[in-house]
């Protein structure tokens, strides 16, 4: 298996607003809840974003965004409940290292959310 796409600890920093990743070679990231929220790659948060609307935040005031509930999917990814009732969202260890390396959202076509 490559290292480079397991994940070796995964912490959720609720005061902090991130979640941290250590991959299985090393490598450390740390990705903010609200970049996460913004970028899910469900099929409905890409839908929404498709036809130019934010998948988050909401328009007018909303309460600060949080984590309710990390778990793994599989071998493969991490889903995460949101303080907004959204827990859809599967981001799969490659897509997030790729994300970690190149410092923007990267998804596969078939992820629900395009490169």
């Amino acid at each position: 298996m490559d290292q480079r796409l397991t994940v070796s600890d995964i912490t959720v920093d609720r005061d902090r607003a991130t979640v941290s990743l250590v991959f299985g070679d090393g490598h450390r990231c740390q990705l903010g809840f609200e970049e996460m929220r913004a970028n899910c790659p469900c099929a409905t948060c890409r839908g929404r974003r498709d036809q130019g609307q934010p998948a988050w935040p909401p328009a007018g005031p909303h309460p600060p965004l949080s984590v309710r509930d990390a778990r793994l999917v599989g071998a493969w990814g991490l889903g995460l409940t949101w303080s907004d009732g959204h827990a859809t969202g599967i981001y799969p260890w490659e897509s997030l290292r790729q994300w970690c390396e190149a410092g923007r959202p990267s998804f596969p076509a078939d992820s629900g959310r395009g490169s």
